[in-house]
């Protein structure tokens, strides 16, 4: 796309012109998603990165100054919107690393790695079926007592103790 073309496209999307918009992304996705996939080394969340850098760029498009190319000011926000998530990614495993590592109640001598995925498996399980594992498994309460403390029906509880119980091996299975 010609500068002049990309100019005309920008004034018409900062009047609320979606479609001068979508114009500009059609015409620039492939090199901002091109890059991202680089840069984030996964091609799923570096569609879902560059998806956001255009919608960032749709809702901050009075802030384009028109020093560099229209391409370039995504790609330079899908960057940043990159870097700030593996940032994110690298404290969350941090906390995570620091957490398991303080744990006295750790089963002796599981290595820290197979505790993390445990914490990850667990992580992926319904809200409801991680707190009846949590507290049927992790914390030995009775079915009937976790019933009562989800406000569940105790079938509903064994259901999800059960298949939580089996979602975890599995996820553990794959992850040895």
């Amino acid at each position: 796309m010609n500068p002049h073309d990309e100019a005309r496209l920008i004034a018409a999307a900062r009047k609320g012109d979606g479609r001068a918009f979508a114009a500009l992304v059609d015409a620039h996705q492939q090199a901002v998603r091109g890059f991202l996939r680089r840069f984030a080394g996964h091609w799923a969340d570096a569609d879902d990165i560059a998806q956001e850098a255009f919608v960032t760029a749709w809702r901050k498009l009075s802030r384009f100054e028109g020093r560099s190319s229209f391409r370039s000011w995504v790609s330079g926000i899908g960057f940043r919107i990159a870097r700030d998530a593996r940032r994110a990614h690298g404290r969350a495993q941090a906390r995570d690393t620091d957490w398991l590592s303080e744990q006295d109640d750790a089963p002796v001598g599981a290595p820290l790695e197979d505790r993390i995925a445990l914490a990850r498996a667990m992580a992926a399980l319904p809200e409801d079926q991680r707190a009846a594992v949590a507290l049927c498994l992790g914390e030995g309460f009775s079915h009937s007592e976790a019933a009562e403390i989800l406000n569940l029906p105790l079938g509903t509880v064994k259901s999800h103790v059960t298949r939580g119980r089996e979602r975890l091996l599995a996820a553990l299975e794959t992850d040895a």
